[in-house]
């Protein structure tokens, strides 16, 4: 690739970082990425800075974090505040197995409903259909 140091226009930025330049514009409202300036009678121009910071973006967000938590976490990134990320990871890592058990319950609940319909004879009354009726027993509390 070619010397990215303030040389990539929003669309080359949005290429080289594989989202949309919309994308760019929205996380620089939202302060998550700076917004160069203008030289009188030019374009903005960005650099491989602004490649790490999508990369680091784009990155937390597949991780679950929310882009106010991506933004904490950009406040903590000088490296001295490990302390703090790690709360957050934590955090964010007890949300995503309280995620995993309410999915597993629903999983169990569901192939439960499942099973009941195929060994279903006779009855009008669809199990599953009935089951839903009647609140799922114990299904995804």
């Amino acid at each position: 690739m070619q010397n990215t140091v303030n040389s990539l226009t929003i669309g080359g930025l949005a290429k080289a970082a594989q989202v949309h330049v919309e994308t760019i514009r929205y996380y620089q409202r939202r302060g998550l990425v700076a917004i160069p300036e203008r030289p009188p009678g030019g374009i903005r121009r960005y650099g491989s800075a602004d490649i790490d910071r999508l990369t680091f973006v784009k990155t937390a967000q597949r991780l679950g974090f929310s882009l106010d938590e991506i933004a904490n976490l950009l406040r903590l990134e000088d490296g001295t505040h490990c302390q703090e990320a790690s709360a957050l990871a934590e955090d964010k890592l007890r949300n995503v197995r309280e995620k995993i058990n309410r999915l597993k319950k629903i999983e169990t609940a569901l192939q439960e409903m499942v099973d009941r319909c195929h060994v279903h004879e006779g009855d009008i009354t669809c199990p599953l259909i009935a089951s839903l009726h009647t609140g799922g027993r114990g299904c995804c509390d």
